[in-house]
């Protein structure tokens, strides 16, 4: 949700920044403004902003891209190798978007309200239960 706010928000701020700048520079082509320091410092200004907007806006776009591709990773590798505990730590810190303190806060909840079983069980309850409340 909070990624979806600074989304809209940097969107109406950088359609309104781009109809500003795209204002100032008809004026300044059509000759109804003046170019002075003052003309020239604000639509400089205006550039920075759209331009620092768009890097933000598109390095948001890709993050939300990449964090739901990491999510859709399917399960390929073989259970008895080892790897599957770590796979599923790793499943659960993307679902988490990276906070590596609650994927372990929510596992010792789970060992905690289920106690004496295997590692990879839960992990998977975490997962399982995240998902859950996700929908």
């Amino acid at each position: 949700m909070g990624n979806q706010v600074v989304v809209f928000v940097g969107t109406f701020i950088l359609f309104v920044t781009g109809l500003l700048l795209g204002y100032v520079l008809s004026q300044l082509v059509l000759g109804f403004l003046p170019f002075n320091l003052l003309t020239f410092l604000g639509t400089l200004s205006l550039i920075l902003i759209f331009g620092t907007l768009y890097y933000v806006l598109f390095w948001q776009f890709r993050r939300q891209d990449s964090s739901f591709f990491a999510q859709e990773i399917p399960n390929w590798v073989d259970d008895s190798t080892g790897g599957s505990q770590n796979r599923m730590k790793n499943r659960l810190v993307s679902l988490l978007s990276g906070d590596t303190a609650a994927a372990d806060r929510l596992i010792e909840q789970a060992k905690q309200n289920y106690p004496g079983m295997p590692e990879d069980w839960y992990w998977e309850r975490a997962i399982a239960d995240l998902e859950r409340d996700r929908r």
